[in-house]
């Protein structure tokens, strides 16, 4: 389940917020998204990025993702909610092959359980759903 909205008044500044995945190492996590739409939107991508710490390959610590919509294969089509799912879809469905942190990469490839493991540690400790904290 994710949401999004614009921040106060501003059609340009939105939060968003993503439900971690059932059956995933983020499950029941709330993990949050500043989304910025540039002024030539939607002719160019938003910049989303996580404000919530996440352990992912595809995510670094400042936030940001790495995902080919959100660049290279960026199309006005793609709409905020189309967007958010493919982000959720990626939570479960990493690309460590072309990891943004080679490590959690190299992780994911040769020691599954130690990700898993390390990425419901960071999910329990930054991204409890507030009526669990």
């Amino acid at each position: 389940m994710c949401f999004a909205g614009p921040v106060d008044h501003s059609m340009f500044t939105w939060k968003g917020t993503i439900m971690g995945p059932a059956d995933s190492p983020y499950e029941g996590g709330l993990f949050r998204l500043n989304i910025q739409f540039p002024p030539n939107y939607p002719f160019r991508p938003p910049l989303i990025y996580f404000p919530t710490p996440i352990y992912h390959p595809n995510i670094n610590r400042r936030g940001y993702i790495c995902v080919d919509i959100l660049r290279s294969l960026w199309s006005p089509i793609l709409t905020i909610s189309k967007l958010l799912l493919s982000i959720t879809s990626m939570l479960c469905d990493p690309n460590p092959n072309d990891p943004f942190v080679p490590s959690i990469g190299r992780m994911y490839l040769q020691d599954r359980d130690a990700f898993d493991t390390m990425a419901r540690a960071w999910t329990k400790k930054y991204a409890r759903r507030m009526r669990d904290k």
